[in-house]
């Protein structure tokens, strides 16, 4: 797979290595199942307000389209290479598969500090990015959606310069829109509440009370933010929260609906109280009943994974355990319980699946529907992994991804090689 490298995209195929061994998949059969299908790479140029032009590297990677079509984030970050994007295209393949979506896995991204940017100038990249896009998405082709970066303004200018292309407004190119340009209600929330959702799931399983237990959440953004206002409401004290600028830590718990206004207003945490600023580099191992990293990939290495003080692990991010650190957490199973990011993350795609069949029918639910249906196919997800991993006395990633690998699988196998 000459076309992509890094330690993200090596951390994917070291994932599915396993799983195709669990599975006794055939060598020659492998490559077809991980290969992504299409990768695309294109120049994105725009004026700057001094009058330069700049020129930004973006890609789309779309993993399979056996299944429906694509789906997957869009993520704008100046860590975003080819390799990172076909890696998440990859995770999002297991994870449409896993909770039952009709879809195959996507990712996109361009390589950009989006915070470099004025309003003008993220409008013209992003506008400027969809443009290039246009021959190869579509509404059942790949469906594009926000991610790291990105957020519903700028669905909205990728909706409207493809609606613009193709002569008549086509809402359903993009999830992840606002409400008045076709959205849906409870998109925005959807990933945090349901890692909320299967935390509660998991303290059920444990006999654990949420009340009064603790928690600490890495990544305040759309989905660390809303996890730990979901957990606050349920009677969990959040001890600990971090952003790109710091940590804030508090051992009788933080404000959560406080902090999330004001990271609202500003955009991260920073400023917002000296008295109470923690090591960002401690903060995944305190102790707490429950360890949510929402930021970002490969946070947790062997080292932390060794020292980690949680009884629940639920994995926010798309990624973040390495390999390595997953063998040390599946001799630590009894102790931590793994809520896998492709289960555990797997609100903010359920949400966007029903966007997407909303603005096809032209039919939209209120949010008490949506809500319903996505804790449904959560739940139903988690049943799964759960009954898998106890049947075959397997680690809970094993058993999540084994469903995922092998719905994809006996989908390609039932539909043939094209000749």
């Amino acid at each position: 797979m000459a076309a992509y490298g890094g330690p993200v995209f090596d951390m994917a195929v070291k994932q599915f290595e396993v799983i195709a061994d669990y599975l006794c998949i055939q060598q020659d059969a492998r490559a077809r199942l991980l290969m992504p299908k299409r990768a695309v790479t294109v120049s994105c140029p725009i004026h700057r307000d001094d009058g330069t032009t700049a020129v930004f590297e973006g890609y789309r990677v779309q993993h399979h389209l056996t299944l429906g079509p694509t789906k997957g984030g869009t993520r704008f970050a100046a860590s975003v290479d080819l390799g990172e994007v076909a890696a998440l295209a990859i995770w999002m393949s297991w994870k449409c598969a896993l909770v039952g979506l009709p879809y195959g896995g996507a990712k996109g991204g361009i390589n950009v500090e989006p915070s470099s940017l004025s309003k003008r100038e993220l409008e013209a990249l992003s506008r400027r990015y969809m443009q290039e896009m246009i021959p190869f998405v579509g509404p059942h082709t790949d469906v594009m959606a926000p991610d790291m970066g990105t957020n519903e303004q700028i669905m909205a200018w990728f909706m409207d310069t493809y609606s613009m292309y193709q002569g008549q407004t086509v809402t359903e190119i993009v999830t992840g829109k606002p409400v008045s340009a076709g959205g849906t209600l409870g998109r925005r929330e959807a990933t945090g509440r349901g890692v909320a959702h299967l935390v509660r799931r998991a303290a059920d399983e444990l006999k654990m009370r949420l009340s009064g237990a603790t928690a600490v959440v890495q990544g305040f953004g759309n989905v660390g933010s809303i996890a730990a206002l979901e957990l606050h409401n349920m009677g969990v004290k959040v001890i600990a929260v971090s952003d790109h600028t710091g940590a804030l830590y508090r051992p009788a718990g933080l404000d959560i609906p406080e902090l999330v206004k004001y990271a609202g207003s500003r955009v991260s945490l920073d400023g917002y109280s000296n008295g109470l600023i923690l090591d960002s580099a401690e903060m995944l191992t305190l102790p707490c009943d429950v360890l949510i990293p929402a930021a970002v990939e490969r946070v947790i290495d062997a080292k932390i994974a060794g020292n980690l003080r949680c009884r629940i692990l639920a994995e926010g991010a798309n990624g973040p355990t390495t390999p390595e650190a997953d063998r040390i957490l599946e001799k630590r199973q009894r102790e931590i319980f793994l809520i896998p990011d492709i289960l555990c993350n797997s609100g903010g795609v359920v949400v966007s699946y029903f966007e997407w069949v909303q603005d096809l029918q032209r039919l939209f639910w209120e949010e008490e529907e949506v809500m319903r249906r996505e804790y449904q196919l959560l739940d139903r997800a988690f049943e799964r992994v759960l009954a898998r991993s106890r049947r075959d006395k397997v680690f809970n990633r094993t058993g999540a991804m084994a469903i995922g690998v092998e719905r994809v699988r006996d989908a390609k196998d039932t539909r043939g090689l094209f000749p």
